[in-house]
């Protein structure tokens, strides 16, 4: 039973951190896009896309990847770095960084 447990904990550990990468890499992303290209591109604007992407990251951190918050976080990042990165990255070039 004390497998199972271990198992499990690294499991979780390890989504945890992927999860967590996504988060960083949508907010990064955002950060160092042109916020003219948001709504060039059609979309919500710079600073809401940010405040989505930062506030989905602090989730994960706060409530690790089992809490219903944190799907929907999950799902937030993966929306902006889906469809709003490549949108505006077509308009604005590669990023500035």
């Amino acid at each position: 039973m004390q497998t199972i447990h271990q198992i499990r904990f690294w499991l979780l550990t390890l989504l945890w951190i992927g999860v967590l990468a996504l988060q960083v890499w949508a907010v990064v992303d955002c950060v160092g896009r042109k916020a003219a290209a948001f709504p060039a591109a059609n979309k919500l604007t710079k600073p809401t896309w940010l405040l989505l992407t930062a506030l989905s990251l602090l989730i994960v951190l706060v409530f690790h990847v089992t809490f219903l918050l944190s799907f929907i976080a999950i799902i937030v990042s993966s929306v902006y770095l889906a469809d709003v990165r490549p949108a505006v990255r077509e308009i604005s070039g590669p990023s500035r960084w």
